[in-house]
């Protein structure tokens, strides 16, 4: 189905909704006709087909990501949106991925399942081979006295713990992030991380590592979860281990990228704004169905919704495609670019875990002291989302510079066990996606959306807190 075709089917659906919604009740007749309608259909699905089948992965200095570009101004403008752009800024690296290998040269021959790290460094052409040190923790990396690991291999086997949450992978990230600099402070030539995934799958999952300043910069990749812990059953034996890796990565300096977005313009001319989206690349290894095709589509999708109906929100929806999220800069590039529009930013937040079904909502500061938001829990209730009276503390990578300049965020917390099985590897594939649970998203998104945008409620908090 077409957006044209699509959007007349909304408008008739929406019709019966109260233009302007000009008291609370009214307000929430329009928000639970949106959750429905999302609940019953939206364009969700045919947007995220369409990035996953006509774009596929979209690693930052790519040709794919210059088709992603197009594909959003395109997409933006026909799903009716207006002050549509590509904004570019400059990567001070782009990082691309090479030939890779890894495998046990001692006791026995045995090939492994590897990935590099983003922004990591190649090995010599030759590879790096060395005896291997396996930690089950970073603490227990972080304890190593330096020199230690000279000559060494280092391979931290830390599980993330199944969780509805992300704790257990927050918990893990750090080994991925700084675990390559730790090892390297500590004489190790290269760094080996088990794979930061609920899955017992053997397809290995990257993602990004961080060298630290003064410290050399050892080759690191993550593992596939049954070769990590293969490799500590060797240990384990008390027979030296030794393994091979060859890492082939190279780096492109000053590379354009892009944010892409696009406005739906509030009936109010105060200029007040909530920005909304997803993250447009992607790893390479995969289609980045889950991270983050989904949060596209469900933020276009829910915002689509509300621009179907007869009269739009007092404030302005901004939904943003930001272009360089997995190896860094494009939340930082739109808080610069959009400096002098800061103070009128009355919410952010970024949808980036995939489709699994929202569970909870929370907002920065004492939101919840305003009355008006038990209406927006009831609305939302319905859809198993209940309401976090914790102040959120992150949104979304793209959005952290808006959140640390004062900008209210809203965290809508996803189910993130099935996410964390498949991203940043091979499975992140379309199939990987619940249509039902995309809708939840979205029916979740549409609604809060327009509570906020057509209430004028003040997210800074203040007041009484409402029980």
């Amino acid at each position: 189905m077409t957006v044209a075709s699509t959007a007349m089917l909304l408008c008739a659906s929406l019709s019966g909704a109260v233009p302007g919604g000009e008291t609370d009740s009214d307000i929430r007749q329009v928000a639970e006709r949106l959750r429905d309608r999302a609940l019953a259909g939206s364009q969700s699905w045919s947007i995220l087909e369409a990035l996953t089948t006509e774009i596929g992965a979209r690693p930052v200095g790519s040709p794919a990501m210059l088709r992603a570009r197009d594909w959003g101004v395109t997409t933006l403008k026909a799903l009716g949106l207006e002050n549509v752009q590509a904004e570019e800024f400059v990567k001070e690296n782009a990082w691309f991925r090479g030939a890779e290998s890894a495998q046990v040269t001692a006791p026995y021959p045995h090939a492994l399942a590897i990935l590099g790290l983003g922004n990591g460094v190649p090995t010599p052409p030759k590879g790096v081979e060395a005896p291997i040190v396996m930690f089950s923790s970073f603490e227990d990396l972080s304890a190593v006295s330096p020199g230690d690991l000279a000559g060494r291999i280092a391979v931290l086997n830390q599980p993330i713990n199944v969780a509805q949450g992300e704790e257990g992978y927050r918990a893990a990230a750090r080994g991925r992030r700084d675990g390559p600099s730790v090892a390297a402070a500590r004489g190790a030539v290269g760094f080996l991380v088990r794979s930061l995934s609920t899955s017992d799958s053997r397809l290995p999952h990257t993602g990004a590592t961080r060298y630290a300043d003064g410290v050399a910069r050892i080759p690191a990749a993550a593992l596939g979860v049954p070769d990590v812990e293969l490799l500590e059953r060797l240990v384990a034996r008390g027979q030296p281990v030794t393994v091979r890796m060859n890492l082939a990565s190279t780096v492109t300096a000053k590379t354009p990228a892009w944010n892409v977005m696009g406005d739906l313009v509030g009936r109010e001319g105060s200029g007040e704004m909530i920005v909304i989206g997803g993250h447009l690349d992607s790893w390479d290894v995969a289609e980045g169905a889950t991270d983050d095709a989904a949060g596209i589509a469900i933020c276009l999708a829910a915002t689509h919704l509300i621009a179907q109906l007869p009269q739009g929100p007092r404030r302005t929806i901004r939904v943003v495609l930001w272009g360089s999220e997995e190896t860094g800069g494009s939340g930082t590039a739109f808080a610069r670019a959009h400096h002098d529009e800061i103070s009128r930013i009355v919410l952010a937040s970024e949808s980036d875990m995939g489709s699994g079904s929202i569970y909870r909502i929370a907002f920065s500061a004492d939101a919840w002291n305003d009355p008006r938001l038990s209406e927006l829990a009831a609305i939302l209730a319905p859809l198993g989302i209940l309401p976090n009276h914790e102040a959120a503390t992150f949104a979304g990578t793209d959005v952290e510079d808006l959140r640390k300049a004062g900008v209210p965020i809203v965290r809508m917390s996803q189910d993130a066990r099935r996410y964390f099985a498949t991203h940043h590897s091979a499975d992140d594939t379309l199939n990987k996606v619940d249509r039902s649970d995309l809708e939840q998203n979205v029916a979740g998104w549409a609604a809060m959306l327009y509570f906020i945008a057509e209430s004028g409620i003040d997210l800074r908090g203040s007041g009484p807190r409402s029980e």
